[in-house]
């Protein structure tokens, strides 16, 4: 069976019925068959509708015959099988050609494969025809009323003329026209647009966004798999597409629209510690993937590594051995982009990024996919930025929503955005007593800091301080998260991480949305500071603003998300590296606290933290720490445990906290204070 929900547009996974089906079952198919594509009549058809609805009246046709010889035939011939089997084989292609003529989001790319689609239903036709010529219709005990129903069928599907109506091709070439335009840079006539837009029933944002939504997917379903040629095309309607969005629908309709992607890197659930390079790599070439899709068996490859094990003429899963389609491969978008914010955190350019994998498609680039594309973005974004300076406020709050929208999908977007001086006009409009206004510009800017050169003319414009103003005192809390996690972003440059710590109120702000905040937006406000602190001369800072007692009640908070815990452990463990966090962190009472989330945690990540802190501890705190640790019991499960499972730094960390607590209990019985402690029978007990 395929899966409904990643077929791709125009392909036919039709299979053929199994030689021992019974009769009944698969005349029951066949009906059931038929039914669905009749119900497509009460569908709208954007093109080809001459050619869906002669498909449509064929099918109605024979509908009749079927549930007639269900009735009265007691078996099938073998002529008559072959016949109804074809004839099941051909619905189901046609069922998928009717389900994409009628799709809500395909439809300006379905008048583009207009003529394509027209040979599908004419080879459609002919199948049926050549089905129907085999059928022994006399030997059928039928009226002759239907039998001379289902010659005329036959002869329509010989007969019929597959037609490319006037009107579709009349709207395709203004959309080719318009696309033209494009490519030398000529804004399009809107009233041109305005028709292509209404005759394929595109009549509102939301629709419109649909539009957009689904080229996005196709482009990066094609991108390993298609002719250079459809990709440019897909490009290009996509640029026309946004650039309608921004300029033709001039308000957003429907309800509040969930925008994702945008709040900041650890959006898809994951915090600090919780990204392990290891659960990037391929399981068939170990390398980080670059374009990671997931099959049906659940586990996910990289698209080149994969598509080159199908290439090689095998057709399971590599891992499970499962049979699969090597056509179903589905593109895990939310670890794609996990695993470029984890390059982003380690300092490595996109370029760098690609540049060292096998497969050399440019994942991020500075130029668009097609030259149209390229041109319509512009223009819009020209449009956005005249707005957002001289617009009403209606026009301003559109126009900051299409800003964010357009800011979180490419580092092209992002580049034209920047290179249009958008930057300086989200900033004023941070200061507009307008809350959707303040949330859409602070959460384009938090977008637009995913890009190299917009941090530089954040921190130019005086960006910081009305930045943190809205951490502080944003009008909506949605608000003040994503400024956080603008901040974040800021931070990943040394020389703003010094700049934003001499800001007396920087951290004491975030500390507040710690407290204050929703769980995201706790989450944005910790990664911001532990981006902070990567600067040494930050934390003497956090030590008095008083970090650690707050991080401390957090760990002792079981209402806490593990995401939480988690990151509250790797500031503590970064603060631990010098003796004064640790001087805080032990004054705190933490080191109990500490001991109970390593005994309890199933978090891999936490537990590497908690040893990374408590590893700090020893070397700064002493004897007095290494006691309390010798004491517990339950330490040395979760320490052997870590030699094992966890990653090549956690190991090392892990054996050296056990060798520092090895050689104190050594010393301590050599010396006779104390009686001998055994590790191993310890580890031992804790299973």
């Amino acid at each position: 069976m395929y899966d409904a929900q990643t077929r791709r547009i125009l392909t036919s996974p039709a299979i053929r019925p199994c030689e021992s089906v019974s009769s009944a079952t698969l005349l029951s198919s066949l009906i059931t068959l038929s039914d669905v594509i009749s119900s497509y009549k009460s569908k709208p058809f954007y093109s080809n509708a001459v050619n869906a609805k002669v498909s449509l009246r064929l099918v109605g046709n024979l509908h009749v015959f079927f549930e007639e010889i269900r009735r009265d035939e007691p078996g099938l011939s073998s002529a008559m099988f072959l016949s109804l089997s074809e004839l099941h084989f051909v619905f189901q292609k046609l069922s998928f050609l009717l389900e994409d003529c009628t799709r809500v989001d395909g439809r300006v790319w379905m008048l583009v494969k207009s003529e394509n689609v027209s040979n599908q239903f004419r080879s459609i036709f002919r199948s049926i025809s050549v089905a129907l010529d085999v059928l022994p219709l006399d030997s059928i005990d039928v009226s002759i009323e239907l039998k001379e129903l289902v010659g005329l069928v036959k002869n329509q599907g010989f007969d019929s003329k597959v037609v490319f109506r006037p009107e579709d091709k009349r709207i395709l070439e203004h959309l080719r026209s318009i696309l033209k335009q494009l490519e030398h840079q000529t804004t399009p006539d809107p009233n041109n647009l305005r028709r292509v837009l209404d005759y394929l029933g595109i009549s509102s944002w939301s629709q419109c966004n649909k539009e957009i939504k689904f080229l996005d997917s196709e482009i990066g379903s094609e991108r390993s798999t298609t002719k250079k040629l459809d990709l440019d095309i897909l490009s290009s309607l996509m640029g026309l597409m946004i650039y309608s969005r921004c300029t033709i629908f001039t308000t957003v309709d429907g309800e509040k629209i969930p925008i994702s992607g945008d709040s900041h890197s650890w959006s898809c659930n994951h915090s600090i510690g919780s990204l392990n390079v290891e659960d990037f790599r391929c399981p068939i070439s170990l390398e980080i993937m670059s374009d990671p899709v997931t099959l049906t068996t659940g586990h996910t490859y990289d698209r080149s590594s994969i598509e080159r094990w199908f290439r090689l003429g095998n057709s399971t899963c590599p891992k499970t051995g499962e049979k699969v389609n090597s056509g179903n491969l589905v593109s895990n978008s939310c670890l794609r982009s996990v695993i470029k914010q984890y390059h982003l955190e380690k300092g490595i350019s996109v370029a760098e990024y690609v540049g060292s994998s096998r497969n050399r498609e440019i994942i991020d680039s500075t130029t668009g996919g097609s030259v149209a594309e390229e041109a319509a973005i512009k223009m819009a974004v020209d449009f956005l930025v005249e707005r957002l300076v001289f617009g009403t406020n209606e026009a301003k709050h559109k126009a900051t929503f299409e800003v964010r929208l357009l800011s979180k999908t490419s580092v092209f977007n992002r580049a034209c955005l920047v290179e249009a001086s958008v930057v300086p006009s989200l900033l004023d409009l941070l200061c507009v007593k307008n809350p959707k206004i303040q949330e859409n510009a602070i959460a384009a800017l938090l977008n637009l800091s995913k890009y190299s050169k917009t941090k530089k003319v954040l921190v130019e414009n005086g960006g910081l301080e009305l930045i943190l103003e809205v951490v502080q005192n944003g009008m909506k809390m949605e608000a003040r998260q994503h400024a956080a996690g603008t901040l974040f972003y800021l931070a990943s440059v040394d020389e703003y991480r010094d700049i934003i710590g001499k800001i007396p109120r920087s951290i004491p702000v975030l500390m507040d949305l710690v407290l204050e905040g929703t769980e995201r937006g706790k989450k944005n406000a910790l990664v911001a500071i532990f981006g902070l602190l990567m600067y040494p001369e930050n934390h003497w800072k956090a030590l008095a603003a008083g970090i650690v007692p707050l991080l401390v009640d957090l760990l002792r908070s079981s209402s806490q998300c593990e995401d939480l815990v988690i990151d509250s452990l790797a500031i503590l463990a970064t603060l631990a590296e010098k003796p004064d966090g640790t001087m805080a962190i032990m004054s705190c009472g933490a080191l109990h606290v500490i001991l109970d989330v390593v005994g309890s945690t199933t978090s891999r990540a936490s537990r590497e933290y908690c040893v990374a802190l408590l590893l700090a501890m020893c070397t700064n705190g002493g004897a007095d720490v290494v006691r309390v640790l010798v004491s517990n019991s339950a330490l040395m499960g979760p320490l052997y445990s870590l030699l094992t499972e966890g990653g090549s730094r956690a190991s090392k960390k892990a054996s050296s906290l056990i060798k520092i607590l090895h050689e104190f209990n050594e010393k301590n019985t050599s010396s006779g204070t104390r009686r001998p402690v055994h590790f191993q029978e310890r580890f031992v007990d804790v299973w």
